[in-house]
């Protein structure tokens, strides 16, 4: 069995606090702090953050407005919006920050590894050609190459674009 390792991310795991009673993904779009909260984007029915622990530069979650742990509550609606936003997304990365691949990733529930599991998101990360290297496990430290605010310039300012915004 391969193990992934991203000791990066223990950072995340422990700033998580089960008895906060907010939610991030409805907490922070309603600040209208979009800058601030790293929101690069937003449809109808969803929006659209950078990750503010990635896994790699330019790391998006594409997250429903409404507050709902399963995919099949989702409305038609609601799903058809997400997914031409996950387009969106691609296109923009593409456009953007020239990645040789992408993974996109729904986990549904805690044990499937939601660090959020009370609000569905989707998760797109761009991957290149090298990206994984000896510093997350020699060193116990992800290297992210461009600030999250410089990321979200320009995925919002192509985000906009390419949604006629």
């Amino acid at each position: 069995m391969e193990r992934l390792w991203a000791p990066w991310r223990m950072e995340y795991i422990t700033s998580v606090n089960d008895t906060d009673p907010g939610c991030i993904f409805c907490d922070k779009p309603a600040e209208r702090k979009d800058k601030k909260n790293l929101i690069v984007y937003r449809s109808k029915a969803c929006f659209v953050m950078l990750n503010k622990f990635p896994y790699n530069n330019g790391h998006l979650m594409i997250v429903p407005y409404i507050h709902e742990s399963e995919i099949t509550n989702l409305s038609d609606e609601i799903l058809l919006d997400v997914h031409k936003t996950l387009n969106h997304c691609v296109r923009a990365l593409k456009n953007t920050l020239n990645p040789h691949g992408m993974n996109i990733g729904l986990n549904l529930g805690r044990t499937a590894g939601a660090g959020i599991d009370t609000h569905i998101h989707y998760h797109l990360v761009p991957r290149w050609n090298g990206d994984t290297n000896f510093m997350p496990i020699i060193g116990a430290t992800k290297v992210v190459s461009e600030a999250l605010d410089k990321t979200w310039k320009k995925l919002n300012s192509e985000l906009k674009k390419l949604s006629g915004k």
